[in-house]
């Protein structure tokens, strides 16, 4: 009966078309797995690309598509649970027919138990009579009795035939008597079955009202979270609409504090081309010194020089030596190779319209990290994020000038200073911490290079290797 119940339920879902919820497989996890990380590293770059708007901005953008992201995925919990409710009413459904259908089979039985029991009665009575009368002696008489009594063969015929007919009569009741008793017995065996698979079929009912109970419950409470959802993302959208009168505001912070780091920079490269020139001017007195003195000796020396100087005059003036070659990787990330980019070097679109510079480049980082400093140098400022719109705590390091370029890195959201203004640094030394001071919602690096007061991708650098995942 459990098998037929089984093969019912299974047919009354397939011929209605029920969709049937298996659990999860492995591939779908894995799916739903990077699904979440996908989500995961989107939201790292929304955070990394709305940098330097309107912290609130930020805030209110990033929790609507927060939430944007959540509701496909309430969505199709929704149909899931509404899929098993209706998988759940069908298998109900399904049992109830299968109880009425062995209700009736046991109403069939228990009418043909009556109807036989009647007959099994009228034949009891036969043979019990029967068996009276044989007890008495009132039996049919023997075939010598007939014989005996009979005074003609056709006599003894007739009596024969219809002594014959009543022995076959109780012998045929006899036979019937035994059929009734068998059936009988088949039919109360058959009854104690279907009573059986009654009362299993009851107590299914009962626990598949419990689970469509739950399903039910389970269904109503994942339509109210999916409203839930979508009542907040109105909300939400009505918060970012009212906060967007602070976007080009914004921006223009942003490019003010843009043009202030470019000046800073300026500044910091026009004290390295001083410097440069001062050095070169020393060098160049040093050497006419140098040349003057040379030229005295030889005055006194000339005689003995003469045919020397002589053997020389001919001979072209030396080449300047080459400009020595500055290896790419003279200067390294603020934190550990391979870096993984949350945002790149370039123009920047925001998502509420206009493109934007974004002179650096942003690293994957946790809060607290150390960051070092990218090359030997000098911190040329220490600016706190009190006053310093969206670059928060912020560092400057001259590194002089390298291969005929004025070279300053910049580091900026930093949690806290290791490194002090004019303070000497050597590449990998901790200049601070990884912070979200400034106008950011994540920890994370944003670093920049500045060549002769133009700011470069670090990314060409062949020591900023890139990380993938």
């Amino acid at each position: 009966m459990r098998k037929l119940i089984t093969f019912v339920t299974a047919l009354t879902l397939a011929v209605s078309g029920a969709a049937i919820v298996m659990p999860a497989s492995a591939d779908e996890r894995d799916e739903l797995v990077d699904q979440q990380e996908e989500q995961e590293l989107e939201i790292e770059r929304l955070q990394s690309d709305l940098e330097g708007i309107d912290v609130g901005l930020q805030d209110a953008y990033l929790q609507l598509e927060e939430t944007r992201g959540k509701i496909p995925a309430a969505e199709a919990e929704v149909l899931e649970a509404e899929n098993e409710l209706a998988a759940a009413i069908r298998e109900a459904e399904a049992n109830a027919a299968l109880l009425a259908a062995a209700q009736g089979e046991l109403d069939t039985i228990n009418d043909d138990i009556a109807e036989h029991e009647a007959n099994a009665d009228e034949t009891r009575k036969s043979l019990g009579e029967y068996a009276r009368a044989t007890y008495r002696g009132d039996t049919m008489p023997s075939d010598l009795e007939l014989l005996l009594g009979s005074s003609t063969a056709e006599d003894f015929a007739n009596a024969y035939r219809a002594q014959s007919a009543v022995s076959r009569s109780q012998t045929s009741s006899l036979t019937e008597f035994e059929q009734q008793a068998a059936q009988a017995k088949n039919r109360e065996s058959r009854q104690s079955a279907v009573e059986e698979e009654i009362e299993e079929l009851k107590e299914a009912s009962d626990e598949l009202v419990i689970v469509q109970e739950e399903k039910k419950a389970l269904a109503d409470q994942k339509r109210d979270d999916l409203y839930a959802l979508e009542t907040k993302f109105a909300e939400q959208s009505e918060t970012l609409e009212a906060k967007k009168v602070d976007y080009q505001a914004s921006l223009d912070e942003m490019e003010d504090a843009r043009d202030q780091t470019a000046q800073r920079i300026a500044d910091i490269d026009e004290e390295n081309r001083r410097k440069e020139a001062e050095r070169i001017a020393a060098e160049k007195a040093a050497a006419e010194k140098a040349a003057a003195e040379k030229a005295e000796q030889d005055r006194i020396a000339a005689d003995q020089a003469a045919r020397e100087r002589a053997g020389q005059s001919n001979q072209p003036a030396p080449a300047p030596a080459p400009a020595p070659q500055v290896p790419s990787s003279w200067i390294q990330p603020p934190v550990p190779a391979p870096v993984y980019v949350t945002s790149p070097f370039g123009m920047r679109q925001y998502p509420f319209g206009g493109m934007w510079m974004h002179n650096g480049v942003d690293l994957r980082s946790r809060c607290g990290e150390a960051q070092t400093a990218a090359a030997d140098g000098v911190v040329a400022a220490v600016v706190p994020a009190a006053g310093n719109g969206t670059h928060g705590n912020q560092v400057f390091i001259n590194h002089g000038i390298v291969g005929g370029n004025s070279y300053v890195t910049v580091t900026n959201h930093l949690q806290a200073f290791n490194v002090s203004t004019g303070q000497a640094v050597s590449k990998g030394q901790v200049i601070g911490w990884t912070g979200e001071t400034g106008r950011v919602t994540a920890c994370h690096v944003h670093f920049e290079v500045w060549r002769d007061g133009t700011v470069i991708d670090p990314m060409t650098f062949n020591s900023f290797v890139r990380r993938w995942s």
